[in-house]
């Protein structure tokens, strides 16, 4: 039985993976015949020097490709751009900051007031909205394995409720390693943004559908040990013609299709 569907294109988009910097690692990356090369992080230069140093590694990530993304207008203010809402998506979060303050209170060091504020889930849709003077929405969204649909779902909501667009944020990266026996996936750093609109219907701009339904099949290893957003933006990187993608998680199969 299908619950739902969404449809949407992509004004423009961006992503980052270390190592990844040329088209040939990219196409290879899109593959899977490449993985990230290390856990380095990017410059973000378009930010402020005092707001970007207090982001973390995942969160420079995030970051790096919602600039790009959504870079600074000629004229910034353009009417609607500030109320352009974000959607900032990550299942770890900030997880790697909690873990270091509670390691710091068994140890009975005095914590950070600067990393707790910062270990919250909304930390950097935060420091963007702040950076760039963003006055629209700015939703964190963390939802398991199933974190990148529910961005994506969240992102055509806010279309349907009037907004012109929508810039969708996913990035994350690999667990601390008092997780590690809790890990489901092979996680990875990464990081992409889409700024997303209403479907387009000339076939100019690369539009996706997602489709969901329930999943009552006995749970089966997954083709793919790779995070939801790794497979779904290894699908839009992919040829137009490329089958689409199906994903089990949280008791859902999740249907992405690509038409152009």
């Amino acid at each position: 039985m299908l619950f739902g569907d969404v449809s949407f294109s992509v004004a423009s988009h961006a992503a980052w993976v270390p190592g990844i910097d040329s088209a040939e690692a990219w196409q290879q990356w899109v593959n899977g015949h490449r993985a990230a090369a290390g856990s380095g992080e990017p410059a973000v230069k378009s930010m402020p020097p005092m707001l970007r140093r207090r982001a973390s590694p995942a969160g420079k990530i995030a970051l790096e490709t919602a600039y790009a993304a959504h870079p600074l207008p000629p004229q910034p203010d353009a009417a609607g751009d500030h109320d352009i809402p974000l959607v900032f998506a990550s299942r770890h979060g900030e997880c790697g900051r909690s873990v270091e303050l509670l390691q710091a209170l068994v140890a009975g060091s005095a914590l950070s007031p600067t990393a707790f504020s910062l270990s919250v889930h909304n930390a950097n849709v935060g420091l963007f909205s702040i950076a760039r003077g963003m006055r629209g929405n700015g939703i964190a969204i963390a939802a398991g394995a199933s974190t990148v649909e529910h961005a994506l779902i969240e992102a055509c909501g806010l279309l349907a409720d009037g907004a012109r667009q929508v810039l969708v944020v996913m990035a994350d990266g690999p667990l601390p390693p008092v997780f590690g026996n809790f890990r489901d996936c092979d996680d990875e750093p990464f990081g992409w943004a889409w700024l997303v609109q209403g479907a387009s219907q000339d076939g100019a701009l690369p539009t996706l559908s997602l489709r969901w339904s329930g999943d009552d099949l006995p749970p089966a290893e997954p083709a793919s040990r790779a995070p939801g957003g790794v497979e779904v933006l290894r699908l839009f990187l992919s040829a137009p013609d490329t089958a689409g993608l199906v994903r089990r998680a949280n008791g859902r199969r999740w249907h992405w299709i690509r038409h152009a």
